[in-house]
């Protein structure tokens, strides 16, 4: 059981109830998901004006919708008039308004109030006022990311400046093209771990030469235990006699033409917090996004995406996405198998890292600075 007086060479970790007492899942929603931008989906899944998805972020249901003038919208999916969730499917499309299935308020949109029953009895009742709540939104990597903040974030600094901060620059990203890039192939991972266990094991690598088999023979170096994020701009290079970034180390697609030569035949992973892993190697992107559902449960969905002609010329790209879908299933199981260890006595005042996992470190001082429940806690 850890204590306070370790060995220089360790570093201690959150304790347990972090990853399994609801009341901390739901101080993570209040003051990191419900704070900070969190992504929700690709553009182009909104393929025009009125196509809508609905997403949980925190413990809100938004809605987000194409307008008529192409801009992506997001809301609160919440009817102004008795709080009824307005729209309860997943995803669709609506002609020129959104109803609500209670009593029929009817919205544009751009979320104004445009109809309800005796509405025009009521002329004091302000059709903007009384419109759906706006949430920020922008759109990155072609993906659309919203904020529930009152008063957001920096988007260029939180969200583009993690990219920039893990590359060394903001151009390096930019040369993946990652918003022209289509999606080859998406699976959806219900992971019954907590979120931060998921973000621990992306960002180190001292378990690759134990689970990783496949990803160690393509990316030798991280056989040694040090991941790519353990260095500012560094890629993990191809092993020698690797072709490309697939399962058994063969050539791979068609190459982003704008990647660099120094960014050829190496792997970079970056992560924006809370929520979004991105995976870089010349010929593809894999865009992983976290849904935290409980404190015991994330859904994870990730997109490959390739180039456009690579994916409606209906090329095979399966030996690419078995890689990382083999990775991603071996880390996710690894997980699973950590999560009902957190509630043990013999975790209860948490683990140690090693001096390669000093950035987990790092993520758990932010992590108690957000929640204001250790060192580093906000003021």
């Amino acid at each position: 059981m850890t204590t306070t007086r370790l060995p220089e060479s360790l570093i201690a970790t959150l304790p347990g109830d972090h990853y399994t007492a609801p009341e901390i899942f739901r101080l993570e929603q209040e003051r990191i998901f419900e704070t900070m931008w969190f992504c929700v989906g690709r553009s182009s899944e909104l393929a025009g004006p009125g196509a809508f998805r609905t997403v949980d972020v925190g413990r809100e249901s938004i809605l987000v919708t194409r307008s008529r003038d192409g801009a992506i919208r997001a809301f609160f999916n919440v009817c102004r008039h008795r709080g009824a969730k307005l729209c309860t499917e997943e995803a669709g499309a609506v002609k020129r308004a959104f109803q609500c299935p209670y009593h029929a308020w009817t919205y544009d949109l751009d979320g104004k109030l445009i109809a309800a029953p005796n509405l025009t009895r009521m002329p004091d009742v302000g059709r903007t006022e009384y419109g759906l709540a706006h949430v920020p939104v922008r759109e990155w990597l072609g993906y659309i990311w919203v904020c529930l903040a009152d008063d957001p974030p920096s988007f260029e600094g939180e969200v583009m400046g993690a990219a920039a901060l893990r590359l060394g620059d903001a151009e390096s990203i930019e040369r993946y093209a990652v918003a022209d890039l289509e999606v080859g192939r998406r699976i959806v991972y219900d992971v019954r771990a907590n979120w931060k266990l998921i973000i621990e094991n992306f960002m180190e690598c001292y378990h690759c030469a134990t689970i990783h088999p496949e990803l160690t023979e393509v990316l030798p170096e991280f056989a040694e235990g040090y991941a790519a994020q353990y260095y500012v701009g560094h890629g993990a290079a191809f092993g020698e006699g690797i072709q490309g970034f697939t399962v058994d180390g063969s050539e791979g697609l068609d190459r982003i033409p704008t990647v660099s030569p120094d960014q050829d035949r190496k792997y970079y992973a970056i992560t924006v917090r809370p929520q979004v892993f991105i995976n870089l190697v010349p010929d593809h992107v894999v865009f992983h996004r976290m849904h935290p559902v409980a404190a015991d449960r994330t859904v994870v969905v990730c997109d490959w995406l390739y180039l456009k002609d690579v994916v409606e010329s209906g090329k095979d790209i399966s030996r690419s996405v078995e890689l990382f879908d083999r990775v991603n299933c071996q880390d996710f199981d690894a997980c699973e198998r950590c999560q009902p260890a957190m509630s043990s006595r013999m975790y209860a005042k948490g683990g140690v890292l090693v001096p390669s996992e000093h950035h987990i470190g790092a993520f758990h001082d932010w992590v108690r600075a957000r929640l204001g429940t250790g060192p580093g806690r906000p003021r």
